[in-house]
């Protein structure tokens, strides 16, 4: 059975309008050729305020991630300079 894809609604509405074309692209591929099809093997967990949580990096930009299951429940999709900031919010 293979994974499933869902998103904060932050993700849609601030994160990815955001992000430039070429970006888009390489995480939409990095999200369907790594994490639907292994997210244990090609993210790492994070530590400390988002224990428990996982991270893609795709170039400059974090995909922070959450595995329920066979639901894969994207956080957030930022800069990596203030990605964590950003999203130990969302993650309450």
């Amino acid at each position: 059975m293979p994974y499933r894809l869902r998103y904060h609604p932050d993700v849609k509405a601030k994160d990815t309008p955001k992000l430039n074309q070429t970006i888009q692209r390489r995480i939409k591929t990095a999200l369907e050729q790594k994490l639907l099809v292994s997210p244990e093997k090609y993210s790492e967990p994070l530590k400390r305020t988002l224990k428990g949580y996982r991270k893609l990096r795709v170039g400059n930009c974090r995909i922070v991630l959450e595995i329920e299951s066979m639901d894969i429940l994207i956080l957030g999709i930022c800069h990596r300079k203030d990605v964590y900031d950003r999203l130990e919010w969302r993650s309450q």
